[in-house]
């Protein structure tokens, strides 16, 4: 609630604030501060002025992946940190505050900076102390930031990385909307989808073999209920940056071109119609297209291992009605086998002995196989996409047959088939699990979103894998 001395001293300070204009001095604004995938608004005045801005630095455990928690070092409490806004010719007060529960101390290397270290220099803190400097914004562009401590390339891949973006005088184009994306890699001491909390591997690090290369700090933070938003027709600008610390980034968006890219984070449009843009380890990029068909577009690393085997995979969900001229959807489906119908299949790993699995373990780990196994394809709630992948909730096809199912899972299936009364017909592929991760994913979806609740056990899915 405001007091009458409140507001007495806001509107003194409105009064000074304005003399200080007539006068020439710039106004004081404190930055807004987002955080991804959502960018701060743009900056409507038309004058420079001093801009303060607010980051603390701390170390909290976080999830990385379904059943996977590791200890971020962060700038704002999120990885990646804040991003942050001004506008070209802005004076930049930095208040850099390293939390006292820290372990560490930390910078910042803001590559907008013209000076030494980027800042670095000027705002090393140690834990419950804080630092400021102050730079003048003379170049405008899209800059990553980063902590700059040594071991550098550790505090990196732990989380210390964001974005600020120098809005030009003559700022870009208007745009529908906006978004705010970060690719960067994880170095856990266990392998991909390792259960509990993860720790540093530095030796992976320095041979660059991350085991997650993620957007936006963790495996799914872009995807389902978190995936953004649009509307057909809409123009989207994506502020993209690559946090590294080591990997090139393909970037591309499944189902779009780019209309228009700057280059390495510039604000000059320097390409038309693109369909892939390298962002380097330490620098960005911005895309911007029109959005002219409704569903689903997939934000990814076309390196392409890296998005369905590694988590750099997001979800640009598009709402509208639907334009055929532009895409028509399948029109036609007709059989085309010239090279036989053979799926090809992976050999399957020693599996390993079996443990005493409870029903509630089952459960717990069939959530796991789903999320890193079939999610991609069937959704998060088993909704599948239309005319692509054939639903798991509620599904007919799967609760009429449960050894069909489980064959399904072991050997693969193609051609077509009918799913609460629509026809699909594309490939399943064998998949390169053990009969219990195939027990135990089935037994978790027939026990999800309104299915028949069976369970499947090793010795049926043995059988099954025995009839090929």
């Amino acid at each position: 609630m405001r007091t009458k001395n409140t507001v007495l001293h806001a509107a003194l300070f409105s009064l000074i604030a304005g003399i200080a204009m007539q006068c020439g001095e710039a106004p004081v604004e404190t930055a807004k501060l987002t955080y991804a995938p959502e960018v701060p608004p743009v900056i409507e005045r038309s004058r420079e002025a001093r801009v303060i801005v607010n980051l603390e630095t701390n170390e909290q455990v976080g999830r990385l992946a379904d059943g996977v928690e590791y200890t971020f070092w962060t700038f704002g409490g999120s990885v990646p940190g804040p991003m942050i806004r001004v506008r070209e010719g802005d004076t930049v007060e930095f208040n850099l505050s390293n939390h006292p529960s820290s372990k560490m101390p930390h910078n910042i290397d803001l590559h907008a900076v013209t000076g030494p270290g980027g800042g670095a220099a000027s705002s090393l803190t140690v834990p419950g102390r804080s630092s400021k400097f102050e730079f003048k914004a003379i170049n405008a562009g899209l800059y990553i930031y980063h902590c700059a401590t040594a071991p550098v390339g550790m505090h990196i891949a732990n989380g210390m990385y964001g974005l600020i973006y120098v809005q030009p005088k003559d700022e870009l184009p208007k745009v529908d909307r906006e978004y705010y994306v970060v690719q960067s890699e994880f170095y856990t001491s266990g392998k991909h989808g390792k259960n509990g909390l993860q720790d540093f591997d530095m030796q992976k690090a320095i041979d660059e073999h991350p085991e997650y290369v993620v957007f936006n700090g963790s495996m799914g933070s872009l995807l389902e209920e978190k995936a953004i938003k649009a509307k057909v027709g809409e123009t989207v600008r994506l502020f993209v940056g690559n946090g590294g610390p080591n990997l090139v980034s393909s970037f591309h968006v499944i189902g779009e071109i780019f209309d228009t890219v700057y280059t390495e984070g510039g604000t000059i449009a320097n390409q038309k119609n693109v369909q892939t843009t390298l962002i380097p380890a330490g620098g960005s990029a911005i895309v911007e297209f029109k959005v002219e068909a409704p569903g689903s577009l997939i934000l990814v690393d076309h390196s392409i291992f890296r998005t369905f085997n590694k988590g750099s995979l997001g979800m640009l969900k598009v709402e509208g009605e639907e334009n055929k001229e532009i895409y028509s959807g399948k029109i036609e489906d007709t059989v085309y086998l010239p090279e036989g119908g053979a799926i090809q299949k992976m050999p399957e790993k020693t599996a390993k002995a079996e443990e005493n699995w409870t029903k509630e373990k089952i459960l717990e780990n069939g959530a796991q196989v789903y999320n890193k196994v079939c999610k991609a394809c069937h959704m998060g709630e088993g909704q599948g996409v239309p005319s692509v992948f054939p639903p798991l909730a509620k599904a007919d096809y799967l609760n009429a047959n449960k050894n069909r199912a489980i064959e399904v899972v072991v050997h693969g299936l193609q051609g077509e088939i009918t799913v609460n009364g629509t026809k699909y017909n594309s490939v399943m592929p064998e998949l390169e699990l053990s009969d219990r991760d195939v027990a135990n994913v089935l037994t978790y979806v027939y026990n999800n979103w309104s299915n028949a609740g069976h369970t499947v056990t090793v010795d049926e899915v043995k059988r099954a894998r025995a009839k090929k």
